[in-house]
């Protein structure tokens, strides 16, 4: 493989890797300010209990998060020095912003709340939890905000060979970036959402903690429900968007080849790219592609036999990974309307219970599928219509860069099992007994 594939490979790695923290770390900081807000007003030391025992397993994956974070943006330099040397004007002043605003903050206000139960008072305690969730939310902004420039460039102007900043603001509000901080903010919270529940799940029906675990699945149920339901309706207005400013990545997703008015979607089919056509359709909805790219069942949607082949994503992992995220997004909505339905005869319900326990793993699944609808949708380009990805990849050897790789996966390999026996060991051991004031047992 050339120097180009190992890099893309490379960052693909990194990325992915990176996330499988991220969006715990969201959602998760969120919920333990509510218990620990909870335990402020009400004095009810399960509530205190529980921000610890969340919050240790919390603080595991943030850990991880951050070594993962910091090796993901140095390869902004090591392998993508062109495309940093293009576009860091726009590029870099974003990232500055999180690391020296957001960053500083969330990484600051970790620490007085990890060593400051005995030295805060309730108030302020809590005040840090809530200063480390929303600093990460923030943070979690300006990354998104980032990409979304790659996904739809606007704000700049090609001066001297490469792309300037002229409107900051037009940058940071333009719809793309709202729309896609809001549609990857609630899959991580969901993500959160169920992490808790399936954790608290496997505790109900062991019989075990029932009131601390009781307590903890309804706060997390809550939160899961309202952000299930949103983001299946918010995903409508993603795909809009995407419609109005990557027509080629809509096509992708949907498979559609030849561009007309009034396209159907289709329940069950198969790309079949090499022959520009689908080799399976079946059950088709009228006009529903029409009405969901343009919000019309009679509107034109452009099929991918407009654009070169050089020019198109590659067809079959969009398809399937769009596929595979919104059909977890439909059964993490069914599966929290049916919990909030029986959530008053969780310990009559095993077989619920056992389902969400399964399903922990089902968000980051749908989470992963969803970066690769919006990266490799993206493909050929790194920044959408202005500069490909072949011509950003650093003039180094393709042996250079086959050895990192091949070290980023070993070490990530292995950072992740002792990440993830952690978390699923002080998860199975449940909450320990808290003195008054004082650090868990």
């Amino acid at each position: 493989m050339d120097v180009l594939m190992l890099s893309r490979l490379q960052f693909a790695a990194a990325t992915f890797f990176h996330f499988l923290f991220v969006p715990l770390t969201l959602g998760l900081s969120i919920l333990i300010a509510i218990m620990e807000t909870k335990y402020v007003r009400s004095g009810d030391e399960t509530y205190k209990r529980m921000a610890k025992f969340w919050g240790k397993l919390f603080l595991i994956n943030f850990a991880v998060g951050i070594v993962t974070g910091i090796t993901l943006e140095f390869q902004f330099g090591t392998n993508w020095s062109r495309y940093s040397a293009y576009v860091g004007d726009i590029f870099g002043s974003l990232l500055a912003v999180e690391a020296t605003v957001a960053f500083f903050l969330e990484s600051t206000f970790i620490g007085l709340w990890v060593f400051g139960w005995k030295r805060l008072s309730k108030k302020a305690h809590a005040a840090c939890i809530w200063v480390v969730a929303i600093s990460s939310n923030i943070s979690a902004y300006w990354i998104l905000t980032a990409n979304a420039w790659m996904q739809h460039p606007v704000g700049y102007t090609i001066r001297n060979g490469r792309a300037e900043l002229t409107d900051f603001f037009a940058v940071i509000t333009q719809k793309f970036a709202i729309l896609e901080f809001l549609h990857t903010v609630s899959a991580a919270y969901i993500l959160a959402g169920f992490f808790v529940m399936g954790v608290s799940a496997y505790h109900l029906l062991r019989k075990k903690h029932t009131d601390f675990f009781s307590k903890s699945f309804r706060i997390a149920l809550v939160f899961a429900l309202v952000f299930s339901i949103f983001e299946v309706v918010q995903g409508h207005l993603n795909g809009g968007e995407v419609a109005a400013t990557q027509p080629a990545k809509l096509a992708a997703m949907e498979s559609h080849w030849e561009t007309k008015a009034n396209v159907p979607q289709y329940l069950f089919s198969w790309p079949d790219a090499e022959n520009e056509r689908n080799a399976v359709q079946l059950i088709p909805i009228p006009g529903a592609l029409s009405l969901l790219a343009h919000h019309s069942t009679d509107a034109v949607v452009k099929g991918l036999k407009d654009w070169p082949k050089s020019e198109r994503p590659p067809v079959l992992i969009t398809f399937l990974s769009f596929r595979l995220m919104v059909g977890l997004g439909f059964w993490f909505m069914l599966l929290t309307i049916w919990a909030w339905v029986r959530r008053k005869q969780l310990g009559d319900n095993p077989l619920l219970l056992r389902l969400l326990l399964w399903s922990i793993p089902l968000p980051y699944l749908a989470i992963e599928a969803g970066w690769a609808v919006a990266e490799v949708g993206r493909q050929p380009w790194i920044v959408y219509g202005i500069m490909k990805t072949a011509d950003a990849v650093s003039p180094i050897a393709a042996h250079q860069v086959g050895v990192t790789l091949v070290a980023f996966i070993a070490v990530y390999g292995l950072l992740g099992a002792a990440a993830f026996y952690l978390i699923a060991k002080y998860a199975r051991k449940g909450p320990e007994l808290v003195e008054e004031g004082g650090q868990d047992a």
